[in-house]
């Protein structure tokens, strides 16, 4: 028998433990309803339906070229699909961003501050040609093409020679790819671009061929090193000419042989179509490419960062700021012992104080938190051997440990097909770079000036461009100590570079009181911005076909 107070003790336990699992099940269901998912902005990433996944290096071989080529492209403005933990590689780690806000050493800043696009003023491409535009006139003869230099100097070379051939009615042989430069890449024009697609993609401009038909192997051939930003007259009166005593003209070199600068607006249009239509990476980058988007994408909104601290660039830059005297020394000889490369003689620290260097790591990460971003901002870093390796880059991984490359992001096995290819793996750099959410070069080079111009043209997507003339002199301050990093410093990095992050604007011109080729060399590269040639104002909030065209 129980007595009363033993049972209303038994009462009230059972009560209060209701009460408690009540409670605990209100908390547990305001905590999942506090919880906030946050989209990121895309980059634009193809959607597909079922994560693109490469094939093992054994199935290389066997890729379905004309599948892929069927598949959405990288540059389409399309939302990336959501990538799980499962989907993501193995050694990624770390978990995607997901707040508004991120937490900075300078306090809290706004998501938009950071990430925004900025407007492109309802400017849009504009690549069909006018209505008096006609199919090729009969071919005169075949210009053979040697390009030179890297990646992205070659394919502003390619295009360039297009509109040559167009010019004076040429055949285009497909150009052949430099494999004498500092890099000795073996690869030929199909191993990094799209040779069927850039063919059919410009048959309405120009008749381009594979090879050299046989019959004419023993033709008359002349081989030209054309004027560099040469004009209309000049091909078309001086080039033009050549084809009454030869059937082949062989163009040594391919940089800067067209005017950035008054032009007939089809030459200009066919430049663009040809860049940014028709020359398109192979089926195979373009699908690694995608890949590394994707798996970078994983941690959210990042920069991409182009870090031009290589040993090619330095040698030939002759920039040595932070460097040992024992690395100072083996850049100089690399220089003195490149053929081509014409300057030997370098003052270091009057090249630095004039801009013309490339950001150390170290100043890139003074500039980042100056700009405002914080510790956990992922970036992926385009750029091949960093000079110096993790000596040069402790510092910067200090400051921002989720530091990101194609090798980190893929397996050995995956980049086996693209290894010890120069070209190739640039290529894939650059498909990351054109599509990451910021884009930062840290020197304006061949690579830096292509991201810049394909992101205008695509809608004018964010481009950091450091100041670095103005930087010297601030890091310089910071060095010696009369200077400290904090809200004076990070205040007036935002202010330098406040215009100077990718919004429209038309190609700068030549610098007052040049003359003659330093005239043209001043001038901004129509491949940095198409801008007005490429770009036009969406008029009524749509726009003509017949005008313009997005890809």
């Amino acid at each position: 028998m129980q007595w009363p107070w033993r049972r209303r003790k038994v009462v009230v336990v059972v009560v209060l433990r209701k009460l408690l699992t009540c409670a605990i099940c209100v908390i547990a269901l305001m905590g999942l309803l506090s919880v906030r998912v946050h989209v990121f902005p895309s980059s634009k990433v193809s959607d597909l339906t079922d994560p693109y996944k490469l094939p093992t290096v054994t199935q290389q071989h066997e890729l379905n070229y004309q599948k892929l080529s069927a598949e959405k492209k990288w540059t389409q403005e399309l939302t990336p699909p959501h990538l799980s933990k499962e989907q993501a590689p193995p050694h990624l780690s770390k978990a995607p961003l997901s707040s508004h806000k991120l937490n900075g050493d300078n306090g809290s800043l706004d998501f938009e501050k950071l990430w925004k696009q900025p407007s492109n003023r309802d400017f849009v491409p504009c690549v069909q040609p006018g209505s008096n535009y006609t199919a090729p006139d009969e071919s005169r003869g075949y210009l053979l093409v040697h390009t030179n230099g890297g990646l992205n100097q070659m394919r502003a070379g390619i295009c360039d020679m297009v509109a040559v051939a167009r010019i004076i009615n040429a055949t285009l042989v497909v150009p052949e790819l430099d494999k004498r430069s500092f890099w000795q890449d073996a690869s030929n024009f199909s191993d990094v671009f799209d040779e069927d697609h850039f063919i059919n993609a410009l048959a309405n401009d120009v008749n381009v061929i594979k090879k050299l038909p046989k019959d004419l192997s023993s033709a008359t051939k002349v081989v030209m090193h054309f004027r560099s930003w040469s004009g209309l007259e000049y091909y078309r009166d001086e080039i033009a000419s050549l084809w009454e005593e030869f059937q082949v003209i062989r163009a040594a070199k391919s940089d800067s042989r067209l005017a950035n600068n008054h032009l007939p607006p089809d030459i200009q249009k066919l430049r663009c179509r040809a860049c940014y239509e028709a020359l398109r990476f192979s089926p195979k980058i373009e699908a690694m490419g995608k890949l590394l988007v994707d798996r970078m994408r994983a941690y959210g909104p990042f920069i991409a960062l182009h870090l031009r601290y290589e040993k090619d660039m330095l040698a030939f830059s002759g920039c040595t700021h932070g460097l040992s005297d024992v690395e100072a020394e083996e850049l100089r000889t690399i220089r003195e012992n490149t053929a081509y490369w014409k300057i030997k003689d370098i003052n270091a620290t009057e090249q630095r104080s004039r801009g013309y260097c490339p950001l150390t790591p170290t100043e890139v990460g003074i500039f980042l938190t100056g700009l405002g971003y914080p510790s956990n901002t992922p970036i992926y870093i385009a750029a091949g051997e960093i000079y110096g390796g993790d000596t040069h880059m402790a510092d910067l991984r200090s400051r921002y440990p989720i530091l990101m490359s194609k090798e980190k992001l893929a397996s050995v096995e995956e980049l086996e097909p693209f290894t010890n290819h120069a070209s190739q793996m640039a290529a894939l750099d650059y498909i990351v770079s054109v599509e990451s959410d910021v884009f930062i070069p840290s020197y304006s080079g061949n690579m830096a000036r292509a991201v810049e111009g394909h992101r205008r043209f695509l809608g004018h997507r964010k481009t950091i461009s450091p100041d670095r003339k103005a930087l010297v002199r601030l890091f310089d301050k910071i060095e010696k100590g009369l200077l400290m990093e904090g809200r004076k410093v990070s205040n007036r990095i935002s202010e330098i570079h406040k215009k100077l992050q990718g919004s429209p604007r038309r190609r700068r011109g030549p610098v007052s009181g040049t003359k003659g080729m330093d005239r043209f060399r001043s001038e901004e590269a129509f491949y940095v911005n198409p801008l007005p040639d490429c770009l036009c104002k969406r008029v009524s909030g749509n726009v003509n076909a017949s005008t313009a065209s997005m890809r």
